[in-house]
């Protein structure tokens, strides 16, 4: 499950609610189904990607990093790989069950829910091959998918489209860096198992130039919103964890491929994504 991982499936749907309404509305029953179908996405692609790299060989030949190469479970146990097979299924029938519930209610969650489910079913075969819809795919699903989702089914969402867009833009340029870093390291092993992603298709430079010009728009985001007093200024805070992804710029921009040489710049990304649209939420709840 990966379950350290799974810390950025809360802070999504906290950004998604926080975009349109108070503290109270997180106790709702609505955005109560909505955190458990989250985290049963994250699970289940979560599981399926570590079942399908063992399954290809990929997990037992990448360099392990505490943020990349897999978890090390399946081939460290090999005779688990139908037991995860089988868990990456139920979680997403509780994502599917869960969403029929809410989309009677809230029609939108239909088309979230059709593409967030292909997402989970395709991202390690298939997406994983086409460079710049790998690049994305996990903004989508935490970004566009994940806070918008909560933020539908807060209630009446008329009057905070442009909170919800710059909401949904923050989660979806700081997560599809956070996979993107995650890559540096397993950039051959990933080529000799048939992935095609950014890195391997333009070369680790046009990943480092992909990663900075994603996190600017991040940072760019939070600073927009303000301007356009979408947000209270006090979500501009937010930009102090954010800066931690400038020194994970800078160790990629040196050290590229090579990037497992200096782990902590891999930590620091992970945490500038979790923080920054975390302050963010609770900026707008504390100071709408």
């Amino acid at each position: 499950m990966r379950l350290p991982f799974l810390i950025l499936t809360p802070i999504c749907v906290l950004l998604g609610v926080s975009s349109v309404a108070g503290i109270s509305a997180l106790l709702s029953l609505h955005v109560c189904l909505v955190f458990a179908g989250a985290l049963l996405a994250h699970v289940s692609v979560n599981m399926l990607n570590e079942y399908q790299d063992f399954k290809s060989g990929l997990d037992l030949v990448t360099e392990r990093t505490p943020f990349s190469g897999g978890s090390g479970g399946l081939p460290d146990n090999p005779q688990a790989a139908p037991v995860v097979f089988m868990g990456a299924l139920v979680a997403l029938v509780g994502v599917i069950a869960i969403g029929f519930l809410l989309a009677v209610q809230y029609p939108l969650l239909w088309i979230l829910g059709v593409i967030g489910s292909v997402i989970i079913l395709t991202y390690t075969q298939y997406i994983n091959r086409i460079p710049w819809l790998c690049l994305v795919a996990p903004g989508v699903g935490f970004g566009l998918l994940m806070v918008a989702g909560a933020a539908i089914v807060v209630g009446d969402i008329t009057g905070h489209e442009l909170s919800i867009t710059c909401a949904a833009l923050l989660a979806f340029f700081m997560v599809n860096n956070l996979l993107l870093a995650n890559q540096f390291p397993d950039i051959k092993a990933d080529a000799e198992h048939g992935r095609e992603h950014l890195l391997i298709k333009y070369g680790a430079a046009a990943g480092v130039k992909a990663y900075v010009i994603t996190t600017l728009l991040a940072g760019l985001t939070i600073v927009i919103a303000t301007i356009l007093d979408v947000w209270t200024p006090w979500v501009l805070l937010a930009l102090l964890p954010w800066s931690l992804t400038l020194k994970t710029w800078m160790a990629l921009n040196s050290l590229k491929e090579n990037i497992a040489q200096q782990p902590e710049a891999l930590g620091l990304n992970v945490v500038a994504t979790l923080l920054t649209p975390l302050v963010v939420s609770v900026a707008l709840l504390v100071a709408p």
